[in-house]
Protein backbone atom coordinates (compact mmCIF):
# COMPACT_ATOMS: atom_id res chain seq x y z
CA UNK A 1 0.00 0.00 0.00
CA UNK A 2 1.45 3.41 -0.74
CA UNK A 3 0.81 6.96 1.37
CA UNK A 4 -0.77 8.87 -1.01
CA UNK A 5 -2.39 8.31 -4.79
CA UNK A 6 -1.90 10.67 -7.46
CA UNK A 7 -4.37 10.40 -10.28
CA UNK A 8 -3.42 11.85 -13.37
CA UNK A 9 0.32 11.83 -14.54
CA UNK A 10 0.36 15.67 -15.74
CA UNK A 11 2.57 18.69 -14.74
CA UNK A 12 -0.09 19.12 -12.00
CA UNK A 13 -0.31 15.59 -10.89
CA UNK A 14 4.01 14.93 -11.16
CA UNK A 15 4.34 18.25 -9.65
CA UNK A 16 2.66 17.41 -6.39
CA UNK A 17 3.95 13.83 -6.21
CA UNK A 18 7.70 15.28 -6.17
CA UNK A 19 6.62 17.65 -3.43
CA UNK A 20 5.24 14.67 -1.63
CA UNK A 21 8.06 11.93 -2.44
CA UNK A 22 11.00 13.32 -0.09
CA UNK A 23 8.93 12.04 2.90
CA UNK A 24 6.25 9.93 1.54
CA UNK A 25 5.84 7.07 -0.95
CA UNK A 26 3.63 8.10 -4.00
CA UNK A 27 1.93 6.51 -6.73
CA UNK A 28 1.10 8.52 -9.70
CA UNK A 29 -1.91 5.88 -11.89
CA UNK A 30 -1.90 7.64 -15.36
CA UNK A 31 -4.27 6.34 -18.04
CA UNK A 32 -1.92 6.80 -21.09
CA UNK A 33 0.88 5.12 -22.43
CA UNK A 34 3.51 8.35 -22.51
CA UNK A 35 3.50 11.37 -20.62
CA UNK A 36 2.68 14.24 -22.17
CA UNK A 37 -0.04 13.14 -24.90
CA UNK A 38 -2.06 14.24 -26.21
CA UNK A 39 -1.21 17.75 -25.91
CA UNK A 40 -3.56 20.13 -25.28
CA UNK A 41 -2.05 23.38 -24.67
CA UNK A 42 -0.47 26.31 -26.56
CA UNK A 43 2.81 25.66 -24.76
CA UNK A 44 2.50 29.80 -24.05
CA UNK A 45 4.01 30.14 -20.42
CA UNK A 46 5.75 32.80 -18.12
CA UNK A 47 9.08 32.44 -17.03
CA UNK A 48 7.47 31.93 -12.80
CA UNK A 49 5.65 28.50 -15.16
CA UNK A 50 9.17 27.28 -15.77
CA UNK A 51 10.59 27.52 -12.57
CA UNK A 52 7.36 26.06 -10.62
CA UNK A 53 7.73 23.28 -13.21
CA UNK A 54 11.14 22.38 -11.52
CA UNK A 55 12.64 21.77 -15.16
CA UNK A 56 13.79 23.12 -17.88
CA UNK A 57 12.01 22.33 -21.22
CA UNK A 58 13.59 24.10 -24.69
CA UNK A 59 12.63 27.27 -25.61
CA UNK A 60 11.17 27.60 -28.76
CA UNK A 61 10.73 31.50 -28.59
CA UNK A 62 10.88 34.31 -26.41
CA UNK A 63 7.72 36.85 -27.22
CA UNK A 64 7.63 40.54 -26.05
CA UNK A 65 4.64 41.54 -27.17
CA UNK A 66 1.16 41.10 -28.67
CA UNK A 67 -1.07 42.44 -31.59
CA UNK A 68 -4.34 42.75 -30.18
CA UNK A 69 -6.63 42.42 -33.28
CA UNK A 70 -10.03 43.84 -33.21
CA UNK A 71 -13.01 42.96 -35.04
CA UNK A 72 -13.35 46.38 -37.51
CA UNK A 73 -9.60 45.07 -37.85
CA UNK A 74 -8.28 47.72 -36.06
CA UNK A 75 -5.07 46.52 -33.39
CA UNK A 76 -3.35 47.70 -30.57
CA UNK A 77 0.12 46.79 -30.98
CA UNK A 78 1.97 46.21 -26.80
CA UNK A 79 5.75 45.66 -26.68
CA UNK A 80 7.59 45.18 -24.67
CA UNK A 81 12.02 45.60 -24.02
CA UNK A 82 12.28 42.28 -22.25
CA UNK A 83 9.95 39.01 -22.95
CA UNK A 84 6.88 38.60 -21.36
CA UNK A 85 6.45 34.44 -22.19
CA UNK A 86 8.31 31.88 -23.98
CA UNK A 87 6.58 29.17 -25.89
CA UNK A 88 7.92 25.61 -25.10
CA UNK A 89 6.70 22.17 -26.18
CA UNK A 90 4.36 21.25 -24.08
CA UNK A 91 4.92 17.18 -24.53
CA UNK A 92 8.65 17.57 -23.74
CA UNK A 93 7.73 19.65 -20.29
CA UNK A 94 5.28 16.57 -19.49
CA UNK A 95 8.15 13.83 -20.12
CA UNK A 96 10.85 15.95 -18.04
CA UNK A 97 8.48 16.60 -15.11
CA UNK A 98 7.56 12.78 -15.19
CA UNK A 99 11.09 11.88 -14.92
CA UNK A 100 11.77 14.09 -12.38
CA UNK A 101 9.20 12.79 -10.34
CA UNK A 102 10.20 9.37 -10.78
CA UNK A 103 13.50 10.24 -9.89
CA UNK A 104 12.74 11.87 -6.75
CA UNK A 105 11.05 8.70 -5.82
CA UNK A 106 7.47 8.79 -7.54
CA UNK A 107 6.07 5.78 -9.13
CA UNK A 108 4.45 5.52 -11.76
CA UNK A 109 1.88 3.24 -13.51
CA UNK A 110 1.14 3.79 -17.06
CA UNK A 111 -1.61 2.89 -19.31
CA UNK A 112 -3.77 2.38 -16.11
CA UNK A 113 -7.16 3.69 -16.21
CA UNK A 114 -8.93 4.32 -12.53
CA UNK A 115 -12.66 3.98 -12.49
CA UNK A 116 -13.49 5.10 -9.60
CA UNK A 117 -12.74 4.87 -5.37
CA UNK A 118 -14.00 3.63 -2.29
CA UNK A 119 -13.48 4.30 1.75
CA UNK A 120 -13.23 1.41 3.79
CA UNK A 121 -11.33 0.96 7.12
CA UNK A 122 -9.20 4.55 6.68
CA UNK A 123 -8.15 3.53 3.34
CA UNK A 124 -9.18 5.00 0.08
CA UNK A 125 -9.32 1.58 -2.33
CA UNK A 126 -9.12 3.10 -6.07
CA UNK A 127 -10.30 0.71 -8.46
CA UNK A 128 -8.44 0.77 -12.42
CA UNK A 129 -8.75 -1.76 -15.15
CA UNK A 130 -5.55 -3.07 -13.62
CA UNK A 131 -6.77 -4.49 -9.96
CA UNK A 132 -7.04 -2.05 -7.17
CA UNK A 133 -4.89 0.50 -5.42
CA UNK A 134 -4.44 1.08 -1.66
CA UNK A 135 -3.36 4.51 -0.07
CA UNK A 136 -5.16 6.69 3.42
CA UNK A 137 -5.57 9.39 0.67
CA UNK A 138 -5.52 10.17 -3.09
CA UNK A 139 -5.22 13.07 -5.11
CA UNK A 140 -7.38 13.92 -8.29
CA UNK A 141 -5.12 15.54 -11.12
CA UNK A 142 -7.42 13.79 -13.76
CA UNK A 143 -8.04 16.71 -15.93
CA UNK A 144 -11.06 18.70 -17.14
CA UNK A 145 -13.20 15.71 -16.95
CA UNK A 146 -12.43 14.35 -13.53
CA UNK A 147 -14.01 11.47 -12.38
CA UNK A 148 -13.07 12.31 -9.03
CA UNK A 149 -14.29 15.92 -9.37
CA UNK A 150 -17.36 14.13 -9.94
CA UNK A 151 -18.22 12.11 -6.92
CA UNK A 152 -18.31 15.66 -4.91
CA UNK A 153 -22.47 16.51 -5.63
CA UNK A 154 -23.09 19.59 -7.97
CA UNK A 155 -19.13 20.41 -8.67
CA UNK A 156 -19.32 20.70 -12.26
CA UNK A 157 -17.13 23.71 -13.33
CA UNK A 158 -19.33 27.30 -14.40
CA UNK A 159 -18.49 27.09 -17.92
CA UNK A 160 -16.13 25.09 -20.74
CA UNK A 161 -14.80 26.49 -23.60
CA UNK A 162 -13.74 24.72 -26.75
CA UNK A 163 -10.43 25.19 -28.60
CA UNK A 164 -8.54 23.62 -31.42
CA UNK A 165 -5.33 24.82 -32.59
CA UNK A 166 -2.52 24.09 -35.29
CA UNK A 167 1.03 23.95 -35.91
CA UNK A 168 1.34 25.25 -39.44
CA UNK A 169 4.59 25.41 -41.85
CA UNK A 170 4.79 29.40 -42.28
CA UNK A 171 7.83 31.84 -40.81
CA UNK A 172 6.23 35.10 -39.45
CA UNK A 173 7.74 37.84 -40.47
CA UNK A 174 8.05 38.94 -36.67
CA UNK A 175 9.21 36.35 -34.86
CA UNK A 176 8.68 38.44 -31.14
CA UNK A 177 5.17 39.11 -31.71
CA UNK A 178 1.66 37.01 -31.40
CA UNK A 179 -1.14 37.87 -32.83
CA UNK A 180 -4.63 37.66 -31.02
CA UNK A 181 -7.78 38.43 -32.24
CA UNK A 182 -11.28 38.58 -30.73
CA UNK A 183 -15.06 39.05 -32.16
CA UNK A 184 -17.84 36.82 -33.05
CA UNK A 185 -16.81 36.18 -36.45
CA UNK A 186 -13.18 34.83 -35.59
CA UNK A 187 -13.81 32.69 -31.51
CA UNK A 188 -16.74 33.75 -29.83
CA UNK A 189 -16.85 34.15 -26.04
CA UNK A 190 -12.84 33.58 -26.35
CA UNK A 191 -9.94 34.69 -28.84
CA UNK A 192 -7.52 33.60 -31.34
CA UNK A 193 -3.60 33.82 -31.89
CA UNK A 194 -0.96 33.25 -34.01
CA UNK A 195 2.01 32.07 -31.98
CA UNK A 196 5.64 32.16 -34.26
CA UNK A 197 8.04 29.95 -33.53
CA UNK A 198 10.98 29.96 -36.42
CA UNK A 199 9.63 27.86 -39.57
CA UNK A 200 6.25 27.01 -37.88
CA UNK A 201 3.26 29.43 -37.02
CA UNK A 202 1.09 27.81 -33.87
CA UNK A 203 -2.86 28.59 -34.81
CA UNK A 204 -5.47 28.04 -32.54
CA UNK A 205 -8.44 29.67 -31.07
CA UNK A 206 -11.27 28.59 -28.28
CA UNK A 207 -14.93 29.61 -28.74
CA UNK A 208 -17.55 29.34 -26.03
CA UNK A 209 -19.35 25.72 -25.95
CA UNK A 210 -23.06 27.56 -26.81
CA UNK A 211 -20.85 28.61 -30.23
CA UNK A 212 -20.28 24.89 -31.59
CA UNK A 213 -17.40 23.40 -32.47
CA UNK A 214 -14.33 25.74 -33.46
CA UNK A 215 -13.44 23.49 -36.58
CA UNK A 216 -15.95 26.45 -38.67
CA UNK A 217 -13.96 29.07 -36.86
CA UNK A 218 -10.32 27.88 -37.48
CA UNK A 219 -10.91 27.97 -41.51
CA UNK A 220 -11.79 31.26 -41.10
CA UNK A 221 -9.34 32.47 -39.40
CA UNK A 222 -6.68 30.63 -41.17
CA UNK A 223 -8.25 31.88 -44.28
CA UNK A 224 -8.18 35.66 -42.66
CA UNK A 225 -4.17 35.15 -41.56
CA UNK A 226 -3.32 34.19 -45.13
CA UNK A 227 -2.36 30.63 -43.82
CA UNK A 228 -5.19 28.40 -45.65
CA UNK A 229 -3.04 26.97 -48.11
CA UNK A 230 0.09 26.16 -45.90
CA UNK A 231 1.04 22.27 -44.85
CA UNK A 232 -0.29 21.25 -41.59
CA UNK A 233 1.98 19.41 -39.23
CA UNK A 234 -0.34 18.82 -36.27
CA UNK A 235 -3.53 19.53 -35.28
CA UNK A 236 -4.28 19.39 -31.56
CA UNK A 237 -8.15 19.73 -29.43
CA UNK A 238 -9.41 20.00 -26.17
CA UNK A 239 -11.82 21.82 -23.63
CA UNK A 240 -10.73 23.88 -20.67
CA UNK A 241 -12.93 24.45 -17.38
CA UNK A 242 -13.40 27.99 -16.36
CA UNK A 243 -14.87 29.86 -13.42
CA UNK A 244 -14.18 27.54 -10.40
CA UNK A 245 -16.28 24.83 -8.86
CA UNK A 246 -18.34 24.01 -5.53
CA UNK A 247 -15.37 22.33 -3.94
CA UNK A 248 -12.39 21.05 -4.36
CA UNK A 249 -11.32 18.41 -1.41
CA UNK A 250 -13.06 15.76 0.30
CA UNK A 251 -12.54 12.69 2.90
CA UNK A 252 -9.24 11.65 2.31
CA UNK A 253 -9.25 13.16 -1.58
CA UNK A 254 -7.67 16.79 -2.87
CA UNK A 255 -8.20 18.12 -6.69
CA UNK A 256 -5.47 19.96 -7.96
CA UNK A 257 -4.92 21.59 -11.70
CA UNK A 258 -7.69 21.36 -14.37
CA UNK A 259 -9.38 18.77 -12.06
CA UNK A 260 -9.61 21.43 -9.41
CA UNK A 261 -10.94 23.79 -12.05
CA UNK A 262 -7.54 26.07 -11.63
CA UNK A 263 -7.31 27.87 -14.46
CA UNK A 264 -6.92 31.65 -15.55
CA UNK A 265 -10.09 32.67 -16.86
CA UNK A 266 -8.84 35.14 -19.18
CA UNK A 267 -6.19 33.04 -20.99
CA UNK A 268 -7.28 29.74 -20.06
CA UNK A 269 -3.74 28.49 -18.96
CA UNK A 270 -3.98 26.53 -15.91
CA UNK A 271 -0.13 25.65 -15.43
CA UNK A 272 0.71 28.56 -12.99
CA UNK A 273 -2.08 28.05 -10.44
CA UNK A 274 -2.06 24.49 -10.41
CA UNK A 275 1.52 24.69 -9.63
CA UNK A 276 0.87 26.70 -6.89
CA UNK A 277 -2.01 24.95 -5.21
CA UNK A 278 0.42 21.77 -5.64
CA UNK A 279 2.59 23.30 -3.10
CA UNK A 280 -1.22 24.21 -1.03
CA UNK A 281 -1.80 20.28 -1.27
CA UNK A 282 1.69 18.90 -0.34
CA UNK A 283 1.47 21.05 2.91
CA UNK A 284 -1.93 19.87 3.59
CA UNK A 285 -1.01 16.06 3.27
CA UNK A 286 1.99 16.26 4.97
CA UNK A 287 0.00 18.00 8.21
CA UNK A 288 -2.78 15.19 7.95
CA UNK A 289 -0.32 12.48 8.33
CA UNK A 290 1.50 14.35 10.91
CA UNK A 291 -2.23 14.90 12.87
CA UNK A 292 -3.60 11.33 11.39
CA UNK A 293 -6.74 12.94 10.10
CA UNK A 294 -7.78 12.90 6.48
CA UNK A 295 -11.58 14.10 7.34
CA UNK A 296 -13.18 16.63 5.08
CA UNK A 297 -12.82 19.22 7.39
CA UNK A 298 -9.46 19.00 8.10
CA UNK A 299 -8.65 18.76 4.31
CA UNK A 300 -10.71 21.75 3.55
CA UNK A 301 -7.61 23.52 4.76
CA UNK A 302 -5.82 22.66 1.35
CA UNK A 303 -8.71 24.90 -0.40
CA UNK A 304 -8.48 28.08 1.99
CA UNK A 305 -4.57 28.02 1.52
CA UNK A 306 -4.90 27.65 -2.86
CA UNK A 307 -7.21 30.45 -2.85
CA UNK A 308 -5.43 32.37 -0.59
CA UNK A 309 -2.46 32.19 -3.23
CA UNK A 310 -4.19 32.10 -6.20
CA UNK A 311 -8.10 32.60 -5.83
CA UNK A 312 -8.50 36.27 -6.29
CA UNK A 313 -6.56 36.57 -9.42
CA UNK A 314 -8.91 33.57 -10.80
CA UNK A 315 -12.04 35.28 -9.39
CA UNK A 316 -11.35 38.61 -10.49
CA UNK A 317 -10.36 37.07 -13.95
CA UNK A 318 -14.03 35.46 -14.48
CA UNK A 319 -15.70 38.42 -13.25
CA UNK A 320 -14.26 40.09 -16.59
CA UNK A 321 -14.95 37.31 -18.67
CA UNK A 322 -18.52 37.26 -17.57
CA UNK A 323 -18.51 40.63 -18.99
CA UNK A 324 -16.66 40.29 -21.93
CA UNK A 325 -18.84 37.45 -22.79
CA UNK A 326 -21.90 40.11 -22.86
CA UNK A 327 -20.10 42.68 -25.59
CA UNK A 328 -20.75 42.94 -28.88
CA UNK A 329 -18.00 43.20 -31.49
CA UNK A 330 -19.08 47.24 -31.93
CA UNK A 331 -18.81 47.71 -28.28
CA UNK A 332 -15.23 45.87 -28.72
CA UNK A 333 -14.21 48.21 -31.25
CA UNK A 334 -15.23 51.57 -28.97
CA UNK A 335 -12.81 49.73 -26.28
CA UNK A 336 -10.16 49.75 -28.72
CA UNK A 337 -10.33 53.64 -29.87
CA UNK A 338 -10.98 54.25 -26.23
CA UNK A 339 -7.70 52.29 -24.69
CA UNK A 340 -5.43 52.81 -27.96
CA UNK A 341 -3.13 55.76 -26.67
CA UNK A 342 0.43 55.62 -26.11
CA UNK A 343 0.12 55.75 -22.20
CA UNK A 344 -1.90 52.72 -21.77
CA UNK A 345 0.05 50.92 -24.09
CA UNK A 346 3.14 51.56 -21.94
CA UNK A 347 0.60 50.21 -19.15
CA UNK A 348 -0.34 47.16 -20.83
CA UNK A 349 3.49 46.53 -21.67
CA UNK A 350 4.20 46.40 -18.32
CA UNK A 351 1.93 43.28 -17.62
CA UNK A 352 2.35 40.16 -16.41
CA UNK A 353 0.76 37.45 -18.33
CA UNK A 354 -0.51 35.49 -14.74
CA UNK A 355 -1.85 38.65 -13.21
CA UNK A 356 -3.80 40.54 -16.37
CA UNK A 357 -6.68 41.86 -13.86
CA UNK A 358 -4.02 44.13 -12.00
CA UNK A 359 -4.08 46.37 -14.81
CA UNK A 360 -7.15 47.23 -14.66
CA UNK A 361 -6.53 50.20 -11.64
CA UNK A 362 -3.45 51.53 -13.46
CA UNK A 363 -5.50 51.54 -16.83
CA UNK A 364 -8.17 53.66 -14.66
CA UNK A 365 -5.98 56.59 -13.45
CA UNK A 366 -6.34 58.06 -16.61
CA UNK A 367 -9.23 60.49 -16.43
CA UNK A 368 -10.04 60.52 -19.71
CA UNK A 369 -9.79 57.16 -20.52
CA UNK A 370 -11.87 56.25 -17.21
CA UNK A 371 -14.31 58.38 -18.46
CA UNK A 372 -14.60 56.80 -21.62
CA UNK A 373 -14.73 53.34 -20.07
CA UNK A 374 -16.36 52.95 -17.02
CA UNK A 375 -19.75 53.00 -18.64
CA UNK A 376 -18.87 50.46 -21.38
CA UNK A 377 -17.24 48.05 -18.88
CA UNK A 378 -19.99 48.90 -16.07
CA UNK A 379 -22.89 48.36 -18.76
CA UNK A 380 -21.30 44.88 -19.51
CA UNK A 381 -21.13 44.01 -15.91
CA UNK A 382 -24.74 44.74 -14.95
CA UNK A 383 -25.73 42.45 -18.24
CA UNK A 384 -23.53 39.97 -16.69
CA UNK A 385 -25.68 39.04 -13.74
Amino acid sequence: MYDIIVIGGGPAGNKVASLLAEDHDVLVIEEHEIPGRPVQCTGLVSDEVIELSGVRPGILNKLYGTNIIFPNGERITIRSKEHKAVLIDREELDTLMASKAADDGVDHAYGVHAASHRIKDDTVHVNTDKGEFSAPVIIGADGHNSKFARTMDDNLPEEYVRGIQADIRHRSDDQEMINIRIGSDIAPGFFSWEIPFGDMTRVGLCTSWSSGPPSEYMKRLLKISCLDNKEIIKKYSGRIPLGGQRRTYAERLLLVGDAACQVKPISGGGLQPAFRSCHAAAETICEAFDEENFSEGFLGIYEKRWKRDVGRELKRGYRFRRMYLTMTDDELNKICGIVNKENIRKILSGGDIDHPSDLLPHILMNPAVAAQLVPVMLKGLMRSK
